[in-house]
């Protein structure tokens, strides 16, 4: 299976060895369905409901201390905020973004946040590439798959964005999980990654 933009498995030369040690987590983060990628690559949702109000904040909270706790990431990678949102969404998803960087301060993990638009081009090569595309562009760069990820409709792709998070910054490291077009590569440079997490890895010294 090939995409426009995309390329098929296998057509470049294999990706880097991930030295040890080295450990991304990827957190696409929603008040509803906040989509998490291990440092082992696995992903999983932690989904909450509107009846529980801002009780969610305390529920994503703690699953992400106790992620944090459990797989001692060097870096944690973030989806910004889109550059359109509904005030009243920009209220709770505020919140939701200053808990989590309270628990990765807490927990001594720095983070980087990718735009929406730079991640769908770093992965499926289009800055409006739909959750379909994305999930596409997965299994085409790693055969990753994400059951039950997207409904019937084509929402949702929460683990899959977490996966590519992790993804962007194992290749901001200079130590890419997969192969991927130079050009793909390169949408990574427009992101602000934190100076000491780059210094130690493109430095060729993992902790």
């Amino acid at each position: 299976m090939t995409i426009p933009g995309l390329i098929a498995p296998g057509a470049l030369a294999p990706a880097a060895v991930v030295p040890v040690g080295l450990r991304v987590i990827g957190l696409d983060l929603s008040i509803t369905s906040t989509g998490v990628c291990r440092p082992n690559g696995s992903t999983f949702a932690i989904k909450t409901r509107a009846k529980e109000g801002p009780r969610r904040l305390i529920h994503i909270r703690s699953v992400v201390e106790a992620e944090l706790a459990e797989h001692r990431p060097d870096l944690a990678v973030i989806e910004d905020l889109p550059t359109k949102m509904p005030a009243s969404a920009l209220k709770s998803i505020g919140c939701l973004h200053g808990v989590v960087q309270c628990a990765l301060l807490d927990a001594g993990v720095p983070w980087a946040y990718v735009a929406p638009a730079t991640l769908k081009k770093y992965a499926a090569d289009h800055g409006n590439a739909d959750k379909r595309r994305m999930a596409d562009a997965a299994y085409l760069a790693d055969g990753a798959e994400f059951p039950g990820d997207l409904n019937a409709r084509g929402e949702g792709g929460d683990q899959c964005d977490a996966w590519w998070l992790r993804a962007a910054g194992h290749d901001a490291l200079g130590v890419p999980l997969f192969s991927m077009p130079q050009a793909q590569r390169d949408r990574l440079t427009k992101v602000t990654w934190p100076a000491e997490i780059l210094q130690r890895y493109l430095a060729g010294s993992p902790r």
